[in-house]
């Protein structure tokens, strides 16, 4: 079983992630969360917890961790300080802890956050931080979705590195290709995007 570090578990997409994680063969969840009222829901569940705030130092919360999922983000507020600087400074605990794979939680729309209409500052700050990730020498995937919805999940997504197009996704969808793409030889140092669609998770990502 390897140990998963999960950057914003407390979140609503985090969440789902903790919860596949927890019913996986192959995965054990650490939630990182920031707050200490935020660790009991987990510690109820025997999950272990992080405590540790993308906003300071992050250097301890890699020690043996073997892989890690950042699902955090600010909700638009510190776009700057938690999307951008929080991610750089967990990859850079992640290269010094030798994790062996960093999965990224971006943005359809972070590869040209210049063309947005709108979310042009966060955009900017997922760009960035995919960047910082892809010249850090980790393994990674980095995976953007487009619009996510509470709808309920159906298992199926489109996948593609560029899609060309614009589409929603389910978080349950998303948390469950987070969780595919975590497999040693899944979508090594890759990009995509995924949108709903017809295609299995387990066959768009194979193993």
């Amino acid at each position: 079983m390897e140990n998963i570090l999960v950057a914003g578990a407390n979140g609503t997409t985090g969440k789902k992630i903790i919860t596949l994680l927890e019913s996986s063969q192959y995965f054990t969840p650490i939630a990182m969360v920031r707050k200490k009222e935020q660790q009991e829901q987990f510690e109820k569940r025997n999950i272990k917890t992080v405590l540790a705030d993308l906003e300071e130092d992050v250097s301890q919360t890699t020690k043996n961790i073997d892989k890690v999922i950042f699902a955090a983000g600010s909700g638009g507020k510190k776009v700057k300080e938690v999307d951008e600087n929080g991610a750089k400074k967990l990859i850079e605990a992640s290269k010094n802890a030798k994790v062996k794979k960093f999965v990224m939680l971006s943005s359809m729309g972070a590869d040209k956050p210049e063309e947005a209409e709108d979310l042009q500052e966060y955009l900017q700050a997922k760009h960035n931080a995919d960047m910082y990730l892809r010249d850090s020498k980790l393994p990674f995937s980095i995976v953007r979705p487009g619009s996510l919805t509470d709808n309920q999940g159906k298992g199926k997504i489109e996948l593609s590195e560029k899609l060309h197009k614009r589409g929603e996704i389910s978080r349950d969808d998303v948390a469950q290709t987070l969780v595919r793409v975590l497999h040693d030889s899944a979508f090594v140092n890759e990009t995509f995007e995924i949108i709903k669609g017809d295609t299995l998770i387990g066959k768009a990502i194979p193993n």
